[in-house]
This record gives structure tokens, sequence and C-alpha cells, in this order.
């Protein structure tokens, strides 16, 4: 099926930001929020489309769309600790936007965006050499909030996945239960039916035996007299 033309508006807009997104963008920059924004309401009226792409596709662009705001979202934070464990978070897009890509232009977003960092987290941590013995008790201070705020943050993450996969597990425990309900009173329906298969067969050899034996007897006499 040929594409609309609002989902030939939104991959030629997401592949700009895509673009936008792997350049060294100004700090005053606006542009690509905006045009993030407008993407997610194009995604949302080509979801509302009768004749929408298949749910693959749907999933692939919400999945890029999510990193890009993901990605806006990690580079407004102050520290490049916080940036660094928001950006470990984010999920690329699988698939690349345009046959001319090799590989999806978000998952080379997010390659670039974890090596900045980690530069920047290196530079913090040399910058401390050479001061002066009364700031690098404030440095550390610092450094020890911003990795409170990250055993925070993963814990809460931990938390969060871990109530879901308990969740998960007691709902497959329930439905395990309920088959295994249905399972012993289809196994038990099962029984009586061939327990009933079983007894009728029975009697009609009962019958099929009486009524030899009974033919055998008439026989018998019957026989002398014919003589």
């Amino acid at each position: 099926m040929a594409a609309s033309r609002l989902e030939l508006n939104l991959v030629r807009l997401l592949c700009r930001c895509e673009a936008m997104a792997a350049e060294k963008r100004d700090p005053e920059e606006w542009r690509l929020d905006k045009y993030v924004g407008a993407l997610e309401n194009m995604l949302q009226a080509l979801k509302a489309q009768a004749s929408k792409p298949a749910t693959e596709v749907i999933n692939e662009y919400s999945r890029k769309v999510d990193f890009l705001k993901g990605m806006l979202q990690a580079e407004k934070l102050t520290s490049s600790s916080e940036k660094a464990l928001a950006n470990q978070f984010l999920a690329p897009g699988r698939v690349p936007t345009t046959a001319r890509e090799r590989v999806p232009a978000t998952k080379t977003v997010h390659l670039q965006s974890r090596a900045r960092y980690t530069s920047e987290m290196r530079s913090e941590l040399l910058g401390t050499v050479g001061l002066p013995p009364w700031s690098l008790g404030t440095f550390h201070s610092g450094t020890g909030v911003q990795c409170l705020g990250m055993a925070r943050t993963t814990n809460t993450i931990r938390a969060t996945a871990g109530r879901e996969e308990e969740n998960t597990l007691s709902h497959s425990l329930k439905m395990a239960d309920q088959n295994l309900e249905k399972l012993k009173t289809e196994s038990e329906r099962l029984e009586q039916h061939t327990q009933k298969s079983v007894n009728w067969l029975l009697w009609a050899m009962l019958i099929i035996v009486c009524f030899i034996f009974i033919s055998m007897i008439l026989f018998i006499r019957i026989m002398p007299k014919l003589k």
C-alpha cells in the first residue's frame, strides 16, 4: 500500500530531526524541540487514520520520536553524570528511516551522545587536578550529590521494574491456576463420558450374549422335532 501524504511528511520531518540531532547545536537552539513536537502531533494523526501503516511501522515511528524526546530531555539536565544515566535508558530506532541509511540515524545519535557525555564526565574529573585543597571538598561534595541522585534514580527504576515483574508473575500464576482448574474439569468430564461409553458397550455385549444363548436353546429344542 502506498504511503499517504501525512506519512511522507512525517518521514521527511523525522529525517530532518535525526540530522539536526546528529549535529553540534547551540544551547539556545529551539527548532529541534518544535520539530519533535510537530512529529508527535503528526504521529497521533497518522495513528488515527483509517488507512494507517502496519503496526510494526507505527511502532518504529513511535520508537524514534520517543528517542528524540528523551534525548532532548537528557540534554536539559544539569550534570554530565545525570545526562549519561538518562542516555543509557534511551532506545534508538531499529530500522533505517530511508533506504540511503545503512545504520539507523537514531542509533548513531545515541552512540555520539554516549561518547560526548562520557567525555564530559572525564573532563570534570580531570579538572579537579591542580585545584586548591579547599575547592576539592566542594567538588567532591557536588559529585557525591550527583552520585546519590544517580543511585536513587537507578533504585527507583529497579523498584518499578521489580513491581512490574512481580505483577506479571502473579498474573501468570493466576492464569496457570485457572488453566489447571479447567483442565481438571475437562478431565473429569472426559472420564465420565468414557465410563458411560464403557457401560453402554458392556450392556450391548451382554444383550448380544443373551440373544445368542437363547437362540442356541431354541435351536436345540426345535431341531429334534424337525427330525
